[in-house]
């Protein structure tokens, strides 16, 4: 592979101003809401202009400055702001209502906040229950934001190494509180370089990143793996079927991460394949994850645009991918893959491994893993048991080595690669008066892949309707996470110990309320 002679980096920082140093005029990043592009040494100087920024509001190492925008150049700027002093950046899901916002940015104990125009009201309403936080700094553009900062000759040194937290990214518990997963620098480029050298991408690669950048799977997949192999990325503001094609030619794009739900409606926009004009020769395959692609989806997609789909199998605790399917003749249909450079077994309950074939337990470990969860303990030493991260999922290996994931441990719920834990739509429900029991889970859907569903016990006399419930859950939850439909019944059915069978649920059939 080419562009791959990297001196020993030890942190992200490094890893920049190398590639700045090797190929300043290279172009990294483009931004494809407004047209602008930045070569390395471009994108290495706004990074430092920010980082200014940051160090005038007393940012410091190990202090966490929290990131609430679209995506954007200046999102990915940000995230390199805060490598550069040392300090955490701090992914928030800006779909998130604002009592969900407050848990996030003050359990991190964010210091500062990076946001956009468009989320400023909302955090103006909350600012008085952010009592850590110093300033919150509008960051719509670099240059209106930097330009009172003087450009700054010499960064703060920072003593920075592998082991060091570069983000805290939280992730649904099954508790229903989120936590803060601590990815070290290390963690991030392991796994940038495991994404590279699987799949080949070298310095003429351009990923096009429209997964959400406060998930891992935008930054690693199609925005760090950019950097490691000295190639460029594009990010555009969300994923928009009408000019998708458009994008792909225009920047003349070789990969793009995605989830089913994309390809899904890739196909059902253009039924008849790419449109006429457009050049689209340098893609190479669209990276998939977060949940299955369907069969029929992937085979379709494939035919229709003439684009390899590569599966793999991730989570945010392992910093993003932890297997991929080959992107070659080995590749095989319904598997997640091989695993790119991590440690990978499955196990039974008492954590011996199982043979090939059996289901068990997808275990994980290597430099690509979490170094723990911010301030719990408990929860970090429950996941780290016997000294291999426990995923949750459940799974299988083939005599070959392929991995297969059949169903989850927890319930949660996996609707359009958005992770959705069905204990905190259940809280909010038990708040209603007239409900007695409350059960979400998540329903086959051809769209999103999961979609989620609540079942209700009424108290006795009490009435309500399916909206009046859809719009008390809207009111208190993100969009993505409220019951698209409610059905209500005489009981819930329960275990020996009284705990809820959701997947006997699950399994009962027709959603419309009765």
């Amino acid at each position: 592979m080419t562009d791959q002679s990297l001196r020993p980096i030890n942190n992200l920082r490094q890893l920049l101003e190398q590639r700045a140093e090797e190929t300043p005029d290279r172009p990294f990043l483009f931004s494809e809401a407004d047209g602008r592009q930045f070569s390395y040494a471009e994108f290495d100087a706004v990074v430092n202009r920010t980082a200014a920024l940051l160090v005038s509001h007393g940012v410091q190492k190990g202090d966490v400055v929290s990131l609430l925008m679209p995506n954007s150049a200046e999102y990915v700027i940000a995230y390199f702001a805060c490598w550069k002093l040392g300090a955490l950046a701090g992914p928030v899901n800006s779909l998130l209502k604002p009592h969900e916002l407050v848990y996030i940015i003050s359990n991190s104990e964010a210091k500062v906040l990076l946001v956009h125009s468009d989320f400023m009201p909302t955090i103006e309403s909350i600012r008085n229950d952010l009592p850590a936080l110093r300033a919150a700094i509008t960051f719509d553009d670099e240059l209106q934001a930097t330009h009172e900062v003087r450009p700054a000759h010499g960064l703060p040194e920072t003593n920075v190494n592998k082991d060091d937290e570069a983000i805290i990214i939280y992730t649904s518990g099954t508790t229903g509180k989120p936590k803060g997963c601590l990815l070290t620098h290390g963690n991030v480029i392991a796994n940038a370089r495991q994404i590279v050298e699987w799949l080949n991408f070298t310095e003429r690669d351009r990923l096009l990143t429209i997964m959400p950048l406060f998930h891992m799977n935008a930054v690693s997949v199609s925005t760090m793996s950019a950097l490691y192999s000295g190639g460029s990325t594009v990010v555009s503001p969300k994923f928009s079927a009408s000019r998708f094609w458009e994008i792909i030619s225009s920047y003349q794009v070789t990969s793009f991460g995605s989830v089913a739900t994309m390809l899904s409606i890739l196909l059902t926009t253009y039924p008849e394949g790419v449109p006429e004009n457009l050049k689209t020769d340098r893609l190479r395959f669209a990276m998939c994850g977060s949940a299955p692609v369907p069969a029929e989806v992937l085979k379709r997609f494939e035919e229709t645009f003439n684009c390899l789909v590569i599966e793999g199998y991730g989570l945010s605790e392992s910093t993003c991918r932890s297997t991929f399917n080959p992107p070659d003749e080995r590749r095989r249909a319904g598997s997640c893959g091989l695993p790119i450079g991590n440690e990978m077994k499955v196990v039974d309950d008492d954590d011996r491994e199982v043979a090939d074939g059996s289901l068990g337990e997808i275990v994980l470990r290597g430099e690509n893993i979490l170094k723990g969860y911010y301030k719990n303990p408990d929860a970090t030493a429950v996941a780290f048991r016997n000294g291999w991260f426990h995923t949750g999922d459940i799974g299988y290996r083939d005599p070959d080595g392929f991995f297969y994931i059949v169903d989850r441990k927890s319930d949660m719920i996996i609707r359009g690669g958005e992770n959705i834990y069905p204990r905190e739509i259940d809280e909010v429900l038990y708040q209603h008066p007239s409900v007695s029991a409350a059960a979400a889970v998540g329903v086959a859907d051809p769209l999103y892949g999961e979609e989620v569903a609540a079942f209700i016990v009424l108290k006795d006399g009490a009435t309500t309707t399916e909206d009046e419930l859809i719009t008390f859950c809207r009111q208190r939850l993100a969009d993505y996470k409220c019951p698209k439909t409610v059905r209500f019944v005489k009981e819930i059915p329960k275990g020996p110990t009284g705990k809820l069978l959701k997947r006997e649920l699950s399994s009962l059939g027709s959603f419309s309320s009765t």
